[in-house]
Parts: C-alpha cells; structure tokens; sequence
C-alpha cells in the first residue's frame, strides 16, 4: 500500500476518534470540547563499532479531549481509543472540570474566526516517499560512524544513529472545525569521543529534516562529529572577568529563545517577563528584525493552523530592533485585551499554550571569523548546561564551553566556566554574524555579545 494511501487511512480513522471525543464530551455535560487524535511510527537504530547496537521501533495512536464549563476546563488522554475509552474520558473530563477554578476568558473561537484551511496544502512538511527500512537506516548510521573514524585522534564513536518518524495529527471542536495533517522527520546524527581518562573530550553532529532527500550525505555529519571533537582536545578553563563573548551558531538560538519566552503572552500576562514594559521599545539593535513564519515549505517547525483551529501566518516579533508584539492564543489574547497571533499550541493532555513556529533573525554583515578577530580576547560558546535565568529581570546565567579567544584567533579549548550577564543588555548589544544554517526552526546566526563576565579560574 502507498504512502499516500496509508496517510488518507490513518487521517480517516484520527478524526472519526476526534469527532467522537467531541460529541461524547458534548453528551456528558461540556459546554464546549475539543479533542486531538494522534497517529505515528517511529523506528531509530544506533550502531557502535560497525555492528547493531540498539533498535527501536514504535507504533501508536493516541487521544486526548479538553471540556469546559462556565469558565472551568479539564484535560485528559488515554491510549485506549475503544467506544467505551471514549465514554469514560469525556466522563471523567466533565467531572474535572466542574471542580476547576474559574477562568473567564477560556473558550473556543468563533466559527467566523477559524481558518478554511484544514490540512497542510502546500507546506510539504510530510514526506510521501515510502518510509526507510531498518537496514537502510541502519546503513546510514554506519556510514556516519566510519567516516567520523578516518579522522586521525578519534579514539571510538560513542554511537551513531539514524531514524525516522511519521506522525498524523487530527483535531476537532464543538465550535466546527475539524482539520488534520501529517508531519515526517528524517535524522542522523553521531558522536566522537577523543582521548582517554581524565583527557577525553567528546562532541557530535546531527541533523533533521522533513525530507530525506534535504538530508546531508552521513559522511558530511561523520566528519563535522570527529572535527568539532578534535577541536576540543585539550580544554581547560578560561580566566575570569568581563569579556566579549561570541555565541556559535550551535547554541545562538538559545539567546533569542530567552527573548521569546519574554514575549510570550502566558508570562505577559502573569507578568513574570522582563519585557513586560517594553511593547514599542527597542529589544534588539536598530536594524535587527526577528520574524515568525510558520508557513515555510518543508521546514520543520511549520503549520498550517494553530492548536485552536486560526491561520497561522507570517508575522514581525521585533521590527528594527522594535518590539511589535506578544505571542498569544485565545486565551492569553483576551487576558490582554488583544487579539490571538494563532500561536496556540497543545498536547494530548494539556491545554492550549502560545509558542513559535519558524522564528528569522536578521543577519549580519559579517562572517564568523571577521567577528571573533574584532573580538580581541574572549570566548566562543559552542555548548552549554544548566541555566538560571530570572524571568521577571531578565538576570542570565549559564554553565558553557567553547573556545578562547586571544589577539582574534581561537588559541584553546574551553570547558568548566560560567558566563552571566542581563538578558536586556546583552541583546541591546547584539552583533549578527552571516552564517546561519537552514532549516532549522530557528534561523539564528553566530551572536556576538559585548561585556558579559566569564568565571573561569
């Protein structure tokens, strides 16, 4: 049977169980529902030392139904998808949500507000080739451990994987809407080890995407596994004190998820953001644009409406260093009196919370290496652990390792340091380098930051 084929089933089945969450929930008692009904298979193999080491495959369908009830909802989700499941579920979500506290502005949208949409039409974020094999995974995986091994220092490959998942998704509510689609994900990755004892370092490469045929060839991974692991033989820690610091385009995205987390309307509207003042302030520097597009043709993170059943779309978050708005749903939306930007998301057992799909940084002038020789003295972050950040002042900390910096080339590897700094300030900062890697659904360059304080020896 077809690939194609297969997804119109699966799509068939996931809303014939959505529907019926829906109308069960309606019978019990709810006021309004919505459901979501989710399909998918997954399998993942891992090879070490040119042999198997680890197979999964997996294989599910799950549901999960919201009620409310004057201003009261409850969720839950179940793996059993029988008639008398069903039942029970919208039952026990009834119940529930009776005893829930009062929330004025929860509710569905107005039918005049949903989208016609009702799958993903031209977004191509489901590929229709026929799933790989086991074997042919599995081929994958050992091309990628054996290219990492010819690089001359890398001891072993710690392991080096390939997989695949297919996932259909299908949502329904009492205000109409009904609408579903299909989402793929091809994946290699690998990680190398060198040295041993006290003096092993390790680092990886991997990729994802929606395509396999957008996919990088498993050598390309291989070999940018056993680079960046050679690159870190010998690290130490850096001194301490105030230094520029230059963020590689691995971990970059992060500094600008602290942004979004600031701008995202459960925060706003707690006010536990540190950006909660600053609507028409500047947030980044002049020139710097931070846009959301979850409409972008095979990338990963795109949809075509959000967990609410609204058209997504393209939108500006920052405009000339500007702030044009918070990421909102329904219901963080009417808190604030303003309008859903269709950045709902849910999963099976919780309601729906704003988040970003396809988020765009403005690029910079600049290449990485121009950036790190203007830095003079500093350090390059290419990985971090641990965070304490403070949401309500934006206060910034974070474990890191990378590369230090001296007369603008890197002179040694990093490891065991601390940076911290203030999350306004830092972005007022900001320096864009010109090297960021697509389809990812952050599309973030290497960041340079002036100032911050390294704690080191």
């Amino acid at each position: 049977m077809g690939s194609n084929t297969t997804a119109n089933k699966d799509a068939a089945q996931l809303s014939r169980l959505a529907e019926a969450l829906v109308t069960a929930a309606t019978k019990a008692g709810a006021d309004e529902a919505d459901a979501m009904a989710v399909g998918g298979q997954s399998t993942s193999i891992d090879v070490r030392a040119g042999a198997l080491e680890h197979a999964d495959r997996a294989e599910a369908i799950e549901i999960g139904l919201r009620v409310l009830i004057g201003g009261r909802q409850a969720c839950v989700s179940a793996s059993d998808h029988s008639d008398a499941s069903i039942g029970e579920m919208a039952a026990r979500a009834v119940a529930m949500a009776r005893e829930a506290p009062v929330d004025d502005t929860l509710g569905l949208a107005e039918p005049d507000q949903l989208t016609a949409a009702r799958d993903a039409g031209q977004l191509e974020i489901c590929d229709d080739r026929p799933d790989p094999s086991p074997q042919h995974l599995q081929e994958l995986a050992l091309r990628a451990e054996a290219a990492a091994l010819q690089s001359r220092g890398i001891s072993q490959v710690e392991s080096a994987n390939a997989s695949f998942s297919r996932r259909q998704i299908w949502m329904a509510a009492s205000n109409g809407f009904s609408g579903g689609y299909g989402r793929s994900t091809h994946a290699i990755s690998a990680i190398a080890i060198t040295g041993e004892g006290l003096g092993m370092e390790r680092d990886y490469a991997g990729e994802g995407r929606v395509w396999a045929e957008d996919l990088p060839e498993p050598e390309e991974i291989g070999q940018l596994a056993a680079e960046r692991t050679l690159a870190r033989a010998g690290s130490r820690k850096p001194p301490t004190g105030a230094f520029p610091i230059l963020y590689d385009r691995r971990v970059s995205a992060s500094l600008i998820g602290h942004l979004l987390s600031a701008v995202n309307g459960a925060a706003v509207a707690r006010g536990a953001s540190w950006l909660r003042k600053s609507m028409g302030e500047p947030v980044l520097p002049s020139g710097m644009d931070l846009r959301e597009d979850p409409l972008r043709a095979r990338f990963p993170s795109s949809r075509p409406f959000d967990a609410e059943g609204l058209a997504t779309r393209a939108r500006h978050i920052v405009a000339d260093g500007l702030l044009q708005g918070w990421t909102l749903d329904l219901a963080t939306a009417r808190k604030l009196g303003m309008d859903s930007t269709a950045s709902a998301a849910r999963g099976l057992a919780s309601a729906p919370s704003p988040t970003n799909s396809n988020v765009i940084l403005t690029p910079g002038q600049y290449s990485r290496e121009q950036l790190i020789a203007d830095m003079g003295t500093g350090l390059i972050v290419t990985s971090m652990l641990g965070a304490s950040i403070n949401g309500t002042t934006g206060d910034y900390s974070r474990g890191a390792a990378g590369f230090w910096v001296e007369n603008g080339q890197i002179a040694y590897a990093v490891n065991e340091c601390t940076i911290a700094g203030n999350l306004k300030d830092m972005l007022m900062s900001l320096i864009a380098a010109n090297d960021a890697l697509p389809w990812r659904g952050a599309e973030v360059p290497s960041l340079l930051v002036e100032g911050m304080t390294v704690a080191g020896e």
